[in-house]
Parts: C-alpha cells; sequence; structure tokens
C-alpha cells in the first residue's frame, strides 16, 4: 500500500515539475523571445534544477513544443467552450471564429503560436498541432454544417486550411492593434458566404 502510494506521489511530483518548467519557460519565452532564453534561464525561473529540466524535456526545443502544445489546446477548449450551445453548426463557425480572436489576445499567445511556433518547430510540426486543436474545431465545425446542409459542400481538407489562414492572419492583425470587430465581421461574412441559403 505505501509502494503505491509513493509512486502515486513521485508521478504527482513529476507532473507538478514538469507544470513549472512549461509556466516557466511559456513567461520567459513571451518575455525575452525564444532565442534569447537559455535553459539555465528557465531551470531557474521554475525553481528546479537543469538536470530536472532535461529530466523531462530533451532540449530547449522540445520544451517550447510543449509550451505551444499547451497554447494549442488552450485555444480549443475557448472555441469548444463558445459554441458548445451554438443553436445551428454555421452558427457554431461563427462563433467559433469570434472565441478564436478573443483567445488568441491571451498576452504572447499570438507570437508563441504565429510567430515563433513555425520559425522554431517548422511548418510542419505546427500544422500536426493545430491540426490536434483548432484547425480540428474548425474542420469538425465544418464537417458538421456540411452535414447538416447548412454550408456549400467542398473539400474539407482544403476549406479548412484556408479559413484557418484567415483566422490567424486575422489574429495577427488585431494582435497588432486593428479593430476585432471589422475581423470578426469580416470572418462571419466568410462563412456566411458558405451558406446554401445565401
Amino acid at each position: 500500500m505505501q509502494h503505491s502510494s509513493n509512486r502515486r506521489s513521485n508521478r504527482v511530483r513529476s507532473e507538478e515539475t514538469r507544470d513549472k518548467l512549461i509556466e516557466a519557460a511559456r513567461r520567459l519565452f513571451v518575455e525575452k523571445s525564444y532565442a534569447e532564453t537559455g535553459t539555465p534561464d528557465i531551470a531557474r525561473e521554475a525553481g528546479v534544477t537543469r538536470g530536472a529540466l532535461y529530466h523531462h524535456f530533451t532540449d530547449k526545443q522540445a520544451l517550447f513544443a510543449a509550451v505551444v502544445e499547451r497554447e494549442a489546446g488552450s485555444v480549443a477548449e475557448e472555441i469548444e467552450r463558445h459554441t458548445v450551445t451554438s443553436p445551428t453548426a454555421s452558427a457554431a463557425l461563427i462563433e467559433g471564429g469570434k472565441a478564436y480572436l478573443e483567445a488568441m489576445q491571451a498576452p504572447g499567445r499570438t507570437r508563441l503560436l504565429l510567430l515563433d511556433g513555425p520559425a522554431v518547430l517548422g511548418r510542419s510540426r505546427m500544422d500536426e498541432i493545430d491540426n490536434c486543436h483548432g484547425n480540428r474545431t474548425l474542420r469538425e465545425g465544418l464537417k458538421a454544417a456540411m452535414e447538416m446542409k447548412q454550408i456549400r459542400v467542398l473539400p474539407l481538407d482544403a476549406l479548412t486550411g484556408l479559413l484557418g489562414a484567415a483566422f490567424d492572419r486575422a489574429a495577427l492583425a488585431v494582435d497588432s492593434g486593428a479593430d476585432k470587430d471589422a475581423y470578426e465581421a469580416g470572418l462571419a461574412a466568410l462563412i456566411v458566404g458558405l451558406s446554401v441559403t445565401r
């Protein structure tokens, strides 16, 4: 019984250390940039040894990937939370666009996901991450709207990629100070333009 309890507490401690490292790395990557942040800085910020850092992550890039994965997951959670009560699939797409822009306003998130992410991890790795999170929610929404005959049936992967790029461009513009309402209206118009009843 004691042995099982120790194993569980070791696992909890290990998860807590990993969380500390991800949170510390996120703060520093946003504050100083990926290039200007070293693993000693991250270990110090997290209050752990470098050995503990390398126990959990093979290198700084692996830790950055964990930060990006967590940020992308948070965005997807926000989209799902805001669209679960939407009356129709097409309304959920519009609400999802708004939720995406709102979620991307978390300090540093746009830079992490849309600028540093592709530069550090490469486009294909970022696409893998996005396809598990933000693009997944968009793809599922488009598929549901097509199946319910609320929008035109078009090649799903291509449409997801094109709309996802539009959402990302809007997030970058808003992050640079553009009018969020204007971009929300533009994204909504793109989705309404897919309607079978327009």
